[in-house]
């Protein structure tokens, strides 16, 4: 955790109201939703159910939630309003967890829940459940005894953990929590299609999300089609771009527009532009949402924008400075700012003078070995594509033209050396060899 990170207690939030950035009221909390984990580790605030104005209950993520502050929760403004639905990991902090009987791991003693502590972790917007509020002595419905209060750790009371040797989806995913995007669809990859499936169910929208674009096209499709057609909406949406569309296109028809039509239209006609290029030109494999400055925009303002933790490092590696507007296609392009150049230059210093305006932008007909030169000369891992009218149009990363070039069963190849091949590696070179 942070030094001075927030911390909130979850009693607090019982039925404050949530406020879009203009101010306007879109509902209120009704609960929060956490992740167990396996053993001691404290589980994760995914989110809270908001209530609307219409009664519907629906899931708000703690990503999307800006501030927390003199009663009432700010959000970024963008809400999914789709009826909230609970996922098998997922458990309900006001309807489940408090005023739950669990027990002191160092004395054993039964103890009532009363409150939970939360606090965000360190340079994400992600919250874990670190505090746990109980009271010792009974409480019933006839009986009522008045017992001391105490915060402890969360590792310091049992009761409501997942249990290691458990056998459900739960225990897995707990098990695999640790890993990479990329080594977690490889486990998926060899399990059983009814294990792929439970997992896939389990787990939140933005892991499947970044596990789905390290699978192979026939496992994305099959995890796909298992999942209730708006939930695989949700899925999509949370996918970057330019995969998304690689995976709208291998689909029937019939099957594409109707997922298209339960997308956020904004993100619907993302993909359908994104589908109308060839699979294999800049197009076809450039994502929509490269960091975008205008050119009053400080060094201060574009270095705030790439520590954003859900960038990539390719896409982190340089800004785009353009005229508005600055959702892409964007104004005209003026030219790209390397990371490197915005740490030389002071914070107060305007990214229009810092411009690289020498190197071509790709045109987004450019085909794959076009690319891969310009990335092999210039020494890029990430590139600008440009229309004819001078709008950018987005940015091909390295990671999507090495994705191309492999051989298809590239996925299937181990990485990793285990520990006997590291033992040998490490006697070689204590003896020279």
């Amino acid at each position: 955790m942070a030094a001075g990170a927030p911390r909130i207690f979850v009693s607090h939030l019982a039925g404050i109201a949530v406020f879009d950035p203009t101010g306007d009221q879109v509902g209120r909390v009704r609960d929060l939703v956490v992740i167990l984990r396996v053993g001691r580790k404290p589980p994760r605030l995914l989110g809270m159910v908001v209530e609307l104005s219409t009664r519907r209950r629906v899931f708000l993520p703690m990503t999307r939630v800006t501030s927390i502050e003199s009663g009432q929760v700010i959000t970024t403004g963008v809400l999914n309003v789709r009826r909230f639905e609970q996922r098998p990991t997922e458990r309900l902090v006001f309807g489940e967890l408090l005023d739950r009987r669990v027990r002191l791991v160092d004395t054993g003693e039964e103890v009532t829940v009363l409150d939970l502590g939360a606090q965000q972790r360190s340079a994400r917007r992600e919250w874990e459940v670190d505090r746990v509020f109980v009271r010792k002595g009974r409480t019933g419905t006839f009986r009522r005894t008045r017992g001391e209060s105490l915060t402890v750790e969360w590792s310091q009371v049992t009761g409501f953990s997942l249990e290691e040797h458990g056998q459900g989806a739960e225990s897995l995913l707990a098990t695999f929590e640790q890993l990479r995007a990329a080594d977690l669809a490889n486990v998926l990859h060899h399990l059983s299609a009814k294990r792929r499936a439970e997992v896939a169910a389990a787990l939140d929208d933005d892991r499947l999300a970044d596990v789905l674009e390290e699978l192979p096209e026939d496992d994305q499709i099959e995890i796909l089609g298992k999942l209730k057609e708006e939930r695989a909406a949700d899925v999509l949406e949370a996918m970057d771009p330019d995969d998304a569309a690689d995976l709208l296109a291998d689909l029937p028809e019939e099957d594409k527009e109707r997922l298209l039509s339960l997308m956020q239209p904004a993100d619907a006609a993302e993909m359908r532009r994104l589908m109308s290029y060839e699979e294999h030109t800049a197009g076809g494999l450039m994502t929509t949402e490269p960091i975008v400055m205008r050119p009053d925009s400080t060094v201060a303002d574009a270095l705030a924008r790439v520590r954003n933790p859900d960038l990539s490092p390719a896409l982190a590696a340089q800004v785009y400075v353009c005229r508005p507007p600055d959702e892409t296609p964007t104004g005209k392009y003026l030219g790209a700012v390397h990371f490197q150049r915005l740490l030389r230059d002071p914070p107060y210093t305007l990214v229009s003078s810092l411009v690289d305006d020498d190197l071509q932008p790709l045109d987004p007909d450019a085909t794959l070995p076009i690319i891969a030169g310009f990335f092999a000369t210039y020494d890029m891992v990430a590139a600008p594509v440009v229309d004819e009218t001078g709008s950018l149009l987005g940015a091909v990363t390295v990671d999507d033209v090495l994705d191309h070039m492999l051989p298809e069963d590239w996925r299937e190849t181990e990485f990793h050396l285990d520990e006997e091949e590291r033992e040998r590696e490490k006697g070689a070179g204590a003896h020279g060899t």
